[in-house]
């Protein structure tokens, strides 16, 4: 009793910042929707949505930089490695720097090839385009952030995400506040303020990983730069979670691009719908990123007890705190859409699809709870599969099937989506569980 007890503790230490910061980031998105939705025309919401949606597909493919180092840092901790803690982060730094330095010059040829995918009217398309080609400068900060929170969580520091995180996102909201309705440059300020906030947190990630290493006595190396076969193992590792996000990415894509076909009032209520389930997501995404970082030093430290213990605990938190989103959806969601846009159009549409996203936290938990534990397993593998069945044979299907009732059918298959997901990652982890397959772990990876 006193295990499970200390076991809460250590979940709640973690998860209460972590939940906190992961808040913070889609907060930026509702600020954005909060001061676009208030201009004179939906076209500057509309345009933020569809720009936003390519960002994500941009750089949440690359969310492997935060979790795959999140789970390799776990597990190097559990075994006190000091070596690998450093090279991992060299070596995450270093791919996500130049990641994002391409990005930037291949931007031209994103924007080009995105067009006929999202199929935005003329006023919606113009929009984007100002905003897409200010923010991709930031696509280096970006990334680089990814992996350094990443390497903090499976350090335990919870807290420095939370400083990285809500410096840069209170930043950028004095700045948008500024830049669109103080200076009345619309979306150019809202990606503008989004860049400078950016490198701002890239700084105080950089300052925060500086003194954490400052403190342990060991150095960085050459090797740990030009380790060709650990830089391998750390690309092939990560193809899973690579391949898991472009599915998710392209479900969100495909999501926004068919509301857009169905209007501009439509495409920003689902905007504004899909940015509080963004803000739902990460925070139940807390209680994942606890069960990353216990269940990955569990693993490295070959502690099977503690290991279920971490698993069951992040699991009854998940639940209860997606219950609270349902209520708090239940209770407050409509007066919250009417903060965030005096459209009336706007805030009509949202309004009758709300009822979908009351119902998600609790549909969706189990999927943001178990990614958590998959990932400190490092068994992305089987995050990938489960991924690809709920988009490719439920998704799709289902969207398929009900596309006559419109925007209903979209959100009657997201909301499958989600289930499948969930109900994947719950056998896949019996089925380990029963076999002990959670301490077979491919260490040769690591």
């Amino acid at each position: 009793m006193l295990a499970v007890s200390a076991t809460y503790r250590r979940v709640w230490h973690f998860a209460w910042p972590a939940i906190i910061s992961n808040i913070s980031v889609p907060l930026l998105g509702l600020v954005d929707a909060a001061v676009l939705g208030h201009l004179s025309s939906p076209e500057y919401l509309g345009g933020v949505a569809v720009a936003a949606t390519l960002f994500s597909m941009i750089f949440w493919a690359f969310g492997f930089l935060r979790m795959g180092t999140t789970g390799l840092v776990a597990q190097a901790k559990g075994r006190n490695d000091r070596y690998a803690l450093r090279k991992w982060l060299l070596q995450s730094v270093v791919f996500a720097a130049v990641t994002g330095m391409l990005l930037i010059l291949c931007s031209p040829l994103i924007l080009r090839f995105a067009w006929p995918f999202f199929d935005a009217s003329d006023v919606v398309a113009r929009q984007t385009e100002i905003y897409f080609q200010t923010r991709i400068f930031s696509a280096p900060a970006v990334l680089v952030n990814y992996a350094l929170i990443g390497w903090l969580i499976g350090m335990q520091k919870p807290k420095g995400p939370l400083l990285i995180l809500v410096l840069g996102n209170s930043v950028n909201i004095v700045l948008d506040l500024l830049f669109v309705l103080g200076l009345g440059w619309a979306t150019r300020g809202a990606a503008m303020a989004t860049v400078i906030a950016d490198y701002l947190a890239l700084a105080a990630g950089l300052l925060m990983v500086r003194r954490i290493l400052a403190c342990d006595g060991s150095q960085f190396s050459r090797e740990m730069v030009f380790d060709i076969a650990a830089f391998r193992r750390l690309i092939m590792l990560n193809r899973h979670l690579f391949v898991r996000t472009l599915c998710l990415l392209s479900v969100q894509a495909f999501f926004t691009a068919r509301g857009a076909r169905l209007g501009d009032e439509v495409l920003a209520a689902n905007a504004l719908l899909l940015n509080l389930m963004v803000l739902i997501s990460n925070g139940l995404d807390g209680f994942a990123h606890a069960a990353e970082a216990l269940t990955g030093e569990s693993i490295g430290k070959g502690d099977r007890r503690q290991f279920h213990q971490v698993v069951r605990v992040t699991g009854w938190c998940s639940l209860v705190c997606g219950g609270l989103f349902s209520l708090f959806l239940s209770l407050g969601g409509n007066p919250l859409l009417g903060w965030l846009t005096n459209i009336p159009e706007v805030a009509e549409q949202a309004s009758v699809y709300l009822p979908w996203l009351v119902a998600m936290p609790l549909i969706a938990v189990w999927c943001f709870w178990l990614d958590g534990v998959f990932i400190g397993a490092v068994r992305t593998d089987m995050m990938q599969n489960t991924m690809l069945i709920a988009t490719v044979l439920v998704f799709l299907p289902v969207w398929f099937l009900f596309r006559d009732m419109g925007n209903q059918g979209l959100w009657l298959a997201y909301t499958a989506f989600m289930a499948t997901r969930g109900l994947g990652l719950i056998w896949v982890y019996r089925h380990f569980s029963k076999n002990d397959v959670w301490f077979a772990a491919r260490h040769d990876l690591l």
